[in-house]
């Protein structure tokens, strides 16, 4: 498996995640490949952080745990990273997120 392949299925188990987090259900049983448009962008703290002027690693991890950006933690304890959803994040500083 190359590393083509293996951004494909992580770029789909994310876009499902992303899913159920939404709606709450279950949407498996359709077809998850993501149209090039409507690709998923996940950020670390720090690239978050970095994305928008003023914003501290702190503050993304706050917005993260108060649930007002979509995210998804890979791993476990200490060694575990939080993946921020971009346009979320974006979303959220215009003023559209909750």
């Amino acid at each position: 498996m190359n590393t083509t392949e293996k951004k494909a299925i992580v770029d789909n188990i994310l876009e499902l995640l992303i899913q159920l987090t939404e709606d709450g259900e279950s949407t498996a049983t359709q077809n998850v490949k993501a149209p090039v448009e409507n690709k998923v962008e996940m950020l670390t703290i720090k690239e978050s952080a970095a994305l928008i002027s003023g914003l501290s690693e702190h503050t993304v991890r706050q917005l993260v745990r108060q649930g007002k950006v979509k995210s998804v933690r890979t791993g476990a304890g200490k060694n575990g990273k939080i993946l921020v959803n971009k346009t979320d994040l974006v979303e959220y500083f215009q003023g559209k997120g909750a």
